[in-house]
């Protein structure tokens, strides 16, 4: 395995501003690692390398002339491909779009291009960020590094395949109900939602509008926060942005946690809905961990989980049947079936019915704002349900929303997903850390100070090459 294959964003960038890595190195020890591994495990759509090789030149000629940017500069990663990246497609995975070329760039990608990053390519995802797995698409689905024949969570499928497999240090995916967390869980690697309005969504193609979030996925918090920080800020053209300061989540990082208050949220995956017998001994081992570094750590309650999920089942299908609502009548047969079953619920929503949601939202997330005045975080499990066998449609809508990640969208509050160890297959284990909005330094300072003492996030799987 060489140095480079599992290379942090931290690590690379010391190298990099040293002098001692070129952008161009490390840009062509990715595109090779894409072009051996990625037929195994169909995490790209679209690969970029013309582009990202001028890119990475563009970086060493700057870098040379002392103008070294920021820690991810000449830094490559990757987009889950309903994010626009101008004279590109973008596709949504879709036979919709299949022929779609962005205009424009992506706030979001306009920011890591003035931090001097290097885009490698579109990556693959569920339709819309709906459905599922599916091989009725143009594309096939993403496979799990950990075990190829397993889901690898979705929708951001292939953002998380291809970072857990060392193609890539970095990518960025869109939360809806969990999309970023759910396959950062299932690929043992780090996924963070951020508060909504922190990081604009302007030039990604929307599922629901007032659920919608964009974050980052990497194999260490550090790199995660990195990542966070050059995307994070303010947009005038995303009406949802918020006009505040991002805080910095780098300075504290490394603070430790002692006496910080951490409320676990139990219930929702005992009580509420009973979750596998390994993903509750992950947890149980993290709660004692984070004991031992200090934290007091209690138990707490919110309303049931089935509140929370019938609240945002609501708001997700009545908000994506607006956005598909044309293509669904003119276009249904480009659809694949289980997203075109999914989007068309939402036409069965009444207006009362959405109305309640959203009321049920703000009594929900007053009840999250209450208790928070009393923790600094909290946590619970991610998924309620091992990843299953990517060719098994029927197991994977019986376990698709099994989940505990739809609270913090509809708080739009911060929620990590890190690893909590491995079950007796090998398979990943997860828990989320979830915050006060805007308080994402409080959320990554756990998460740092639980993955440096529990070691899980730095396994690395066993590859399958192309036969």
């Amino acid at each position: 395995m060489s140095d480079l294959d599992f290379v942090t964003i931290a690590d690379a960038a010391k190298l990099i501003q040293s002098r001692k890595l070129s952008p161009v190195e490390l840009t062509k020890h990715a595109l090779a690692r894409i072009e051996t591994l990625d037929p195994t495990y169909n995490a790209f759509i679209e690969v970029t390398a013309a582009d990202a090789l001028s890119q990475a030149k563009v970086a060493e000629t700057e870098i040379a002339a002392g103008d070294y940017r920021g820690p991810m500069h000449g830094i490559p990663y990757g987009l889950k491909d309903l994010i626009d990246v101008e004279g590109l497609r973008t596709t949504c995975h879709s036979k919709i779009l299949a022929d779609n070329v962005a205009s424009k760039d992506a706030h979001v990608v306009r920011r890591l291009r003035e931090a001097g990053a290097i885009m490698m390519g579109k990556m693959a995802l569920h339709e819309f960020g709906s459905g599922g797995p599916t091989y009725e698409l143009p594309w096939p689905p993403a496979r799990n590094p950990w075990n190829k024949k397993l889901h690898p969570g979705g929708s951001s499928s292939g953002p998380a395949a291809a970072v857990a497999a060392g193609m890539i240090p970095a990518a960025l995916g869109s939360d809806t109900g969990g999309s970023v967390r759910n396959p950062a869980t299932c690929c043992g690697i780090v996924g963070m939602k951020p508060t909504y309005g922190l990081v604009s969504r302007s030039g990604a193609v929307p599922l629901s509008f007032s659920l919608d979030h964009l974050g980052p996925l990497t194999r260490t918090v550090e790199d995660n926060a990195i990542v966070h920080e050059s995307i994070a800020g303010y947009d005038p053209s995303d009406v949802s942005s918020r006009n505040v300061l991002p805080k910095n989540c780098i300075t504290g990082l490394r603070n430790g946690i002692k006496g910080l208050r951490i409320g676990v949220i139990e219930h929702f995956y005992t009580t509420d809905a009973a979750a596998n017998d390994e993903l509750k001994g992950g947890i149980d081992r993290a709660i004692v961990t984070l004991g031992e570094l200090g934290a007091k750590v209690s138990t707490v309650k919110l309303s049931p989980l089935s509140a929370w999920a019938a609240c945002g089942r609501a708001i997700i299908q009545a908000e994506s049947y607006v956005v598909h609502e044309a293509w669904l009548k003119q276009r249904p047969q480009d659809y694949c079936e289980i997203s075109r079953r999914k989007l068309l619920n939402g036409a069965f929503i009444r207006a009362e019915e959405y109305i309640k949601a959203l009321q049920a939202r703000t009594t929900l997330s007053a009840e999250f704002g209450d208790l928070m005045q009393n923790y600094d975080v909290v946590i619970t499990l991610s998924g309620l349900e091992l990843p299953c066998d990517l060719d098994d449609p029927d197991l994977i809508a019986k376990t698709y929303e099994r989940h505990v990640r739809m609270p913090f969208n509809i708080t739009g509050t911060p929620a990590i997903a890190v690893p909590t160890g491995f079950s007796r297959d090998g398979i990943p284990l997860g828990m989320q850390i979830c915050g006060k909005a805007f308080d994402e330094p409080t959320v990554y300072r756990v998460a740092h100070a639980y993955c440096e003492a529990a070691g899980w996030a730095a396994h690395r799987p066993a590859l399958k090459l192309p036969s």
